[in-house]
């Protein structure tokens, strides 16, 4: 699913124009990122956790050279799956397809 399919989804489930939906989408990305970037983590409960990871610096290697090149810190953005999601996105053993037997 892209962003244009979400808007889509999100009119069709709440009744909102497309436009309208749009900006909805737009501003919940929007305030995600304006969190993490300030250093807060996002937590919706049953969905997930968003948060900013610290990554150290470290020594590489240039894989056409071999040569060592040094790869800074960076801060990563994070997602946590919540339970919900988890149990919502798991196969439960009577959905999965069961194998005949040959004989």
């Amino acid at each position: 699913m892209n962003k244009s399919e979400l808007v889509d989804s999100v009119a069709s489930e709440t009744g909102l124009s497309k436009v309208q939906s749009s900006e909805a989408v737009d501003a919940v990305i929007a305030s995600i990122q304006k969190a993490l970037k300030g250093g807060d983590q996002v937590s919706l409960v049953g969905f997930g956790t968003f948060l900013v990871t610290d990554r150290a610096a470290r020594v590489g290697r240039n894989p056409r050279t071999g040569d060592e090149i040094k790869i800074p810190a960076a801060k990563l953005p994070k997602f946590r799956p919540g339970k919900g999601l988890k149990d919502a996105v798991a196969i439960s053993g009577t959905d999965k397809k069961k194998k005949k037997k040959k004989k």
